[in-house]
């Protein structure tokens, strides 16, 4: 390995020429405005600060990896010099940067102080009359009259040289000025960045292996990153392709949180391994990954779809993200033939999916214990005489709470797993709307609301926060009738919505009801009796799906 250095100019121009390229596995942009700004500000002051080596791969005659252009440079049309295998959120910020390429930012240098210069980042967007916004930063006067320019005109060779002496033309600016711009633009374009380069006589293997070791970035590899390299190493190609043809065949997938990860811990089970971090970085998972990733697809398609017919519609009413990778690793291996069989898998996965949601078996430890209870719960999926019970399924270890313990569910926007159990729960008798009668669905369900059945403001003075955001005191409404029921009491809104809705008692009672809310108890006026009459109801409904029923 050669340690080498480059100028900001002279990497610009092999970036230009798409002499330097990124291998297909590198992921993409993950910088924020404060990253960016601080690389700027460090190349741009005296004396200027480091920012990292660089590390890439010689190309010779053929590219060990299938590559792409930096974000926003030329398409290569030829074999390129060199494959950046680290440095790639640096070198894109710079490119990017100075070439005005952010769509959503704008990037200003201040002339307060040509020695430590301020970076200044804006938000760029468009004016409902379609204006480029916001309207000074596109006014070279206006720009120049804040003492601050374009850091575009700093960018490298003529195209930059041009555009800086047009900005300073329209700006109108000063000798001082035109002076402190020089000195900033030839100060970046000398800028050395050093960079460590593999011969091109370096393996693929050991390419990969170096890049994960070595990665530098201040965004550190996460264990997709990784295992995106491992796959190189396989027939099977590009991680992010497969990613890309699984959104496509399966595009509710992404309702359910990462895909990249709910990907990573099916591939695991599938393999009989943990979903572990220890079992990502393994050389040989990324092999292992491609040799079940039609399985992965299959059983990530059929756990949406079984998720969904549990109502569980998306990933705000998700109560633990195991059941998404444990209910797709079981399903992958259930025939899709309608028989007996698949009927006896679907009760048994119902029955894991509810008690990892109502008991406590997954709040620590959860990725090895959803091993451990795949395991168990794979055999007996397929094999109904099957006798050794996941621990999932242990009424004395992992009990279920009673009707007086539901109360402890917590609001679920906080995330709380018992929460959001109660709230999935209440809207499996059709959750349909308190004002305008639809049902809920996975379509209309991120457009509502969590909302207080008893009003905060009639209850903070006489229970406490646990009774008040109890999620037995949760509805999943709409924004409209949430913002009309106010602080209201439960009889006064609900006479409101039925007069407003042209709606009868007796439609009004069945709405409610569609959300396990016992109508009696609510406009009784007595939020105790309420809460007791409705965890009754959530705890019948808990108890049949939890042994395996349709709800």
């Amino acid at each position: 390995m050669e340690a080498r250095s480059k100028s900001v100019e002279d990497w610009f121009a092999m970036i230009r020429g798409a002499q330097v390229t990124l291998p297909r596995f590198q992921r993409f942009e993950a910088w924020h405005s404060n990253q960016i700004e601080g690389v700027l500000e460090n190349i741009l002051r005296t004396p200027s600060l480091p920012v990292g080596a660089l590390l890439v791969l010689e190309v010779g005659e053929e590219e060990l990896f299938h590559s792409r252009p930096l974000s926003g440079a030329p398409e290569p049309k030829a074999l390129p010099q060199l494959n950046l295998l680290d440095g790639q959120q640096r070198m894109t910020a710079l490119w990017k940067s100075l070439n005005d390429l952010y769509e959503d930012l704008l990037i200003f240098v201040s002339l307060d102080n040509e020695d430590v210069p301020d970076v200044q980042i804006v938000k760029r967007y468009t004016s409902k009359a379609g204006n480029p916004m916001p309207a000074w930063a596109h006014d070279p006067v206006a720009t120049f009259e804040r003492k601050v320019f374009p850091i575009s005109i700093l960018c490298p060779g003529s195209d930059g040289e041009r555009h800086m002496d047009e900005w300073c033309d329209k700006a109108g600016t000063n000798k001082a000025a035109d002076r402190a711009i020089n000195k900033l633009r030839h100060r970046m374009a000398g800028y050395m960045i050093p960079f460590l380069s593999l011969p091109v006589s370096t393996s693929q293997e050991t390419a990969l292996d170096v890049f994960i070791n070595m990665n530098t970035s201040a965004s550190p590899l996460k264990d997709f990153d990784i295992v995106v390299a491992q796959l190189e190493r396989t027939a099977r190609g590009s991680l992010h392709d497969m990613i890309d043809d699984l959104h496509e065949r399966v595009p509710a997938a992404k309702e359910f949180g990462k895909i990249e990860d709910t990907v990573l811990a099916v591939g695991a089970l599938l393999n009989g391994e943990p979903p572990l971090k220890r079992t990502y970085l393994d050389k040989g998972f990324g092999s292992k990954l491609a040799a079940v990733w039609d399985d992965v697809v299959i059983g990530i398609q059929r756990s949406v779809e079984f998720l969904r017919d549990e109502g569980i519609l998306n990933e705000k009413l998700l109560p633990t993200e195991v059941i998404v990778y444990l209910s797709a690793a079981l399903w992958a291996e259930v025939p899709e033939d309608g028989t007996d069989q698949e009927g006896w898998a679907r009760s048994t996965i119902r029955k894991a999916i509810w008690r990892a949601s109502f008991t406590d078996r997954y709040l620590k430890t959860a990725s090895t214990r959803a091993f451990s209870d795949y395991k168990k719960l794979r055999k007996l999926v397929a094999n109904p005489k099957y006798s050794k019970l996941p621990e999932l399924f242990d009424e004395e270890l992992n009990p279920l709470p009673n009707v007086t313990e539901l109360v402890r569910g917590g609001w679920p926007s906080r995330k709380d797993r018992l929460g959001r159990a109660i709230v999935v729960v209440s809207l499996s008798a059709g959750g349909y709307d308190f004002a305008d009668e639809k049902k809920a669905t996975a379509k209309n369900v991120p457009k509502r609301e969590y909302h207080h059945v008893y009003p905060k403001a009639l209850l903070v003075n006489q229970f406490s926060d646990q009774m008040v955001n109890s999620a037995l005191n949760c509805a999943l409404i709409s924004w409209a009738t949430n913002r009309k029921i106010g602080a209201k009491t439960p009889k006064d809104y609900i006479q409101a919505r039925a007069k407003d809705a042209k709606a009868t008692e007796s439609q009004v009672r069945s709405r409610l009801e569609s959300h396990l809310i016992p109508y009696d108890e609510l406009v009784s006026g007595d939020y105790k009796t309420f809460l007791d009459a409705r965890a009754e109801l959530v705890h019948a409904k808990m108890v049949r799906l939890v042994s395996g029923q349709v709800g």
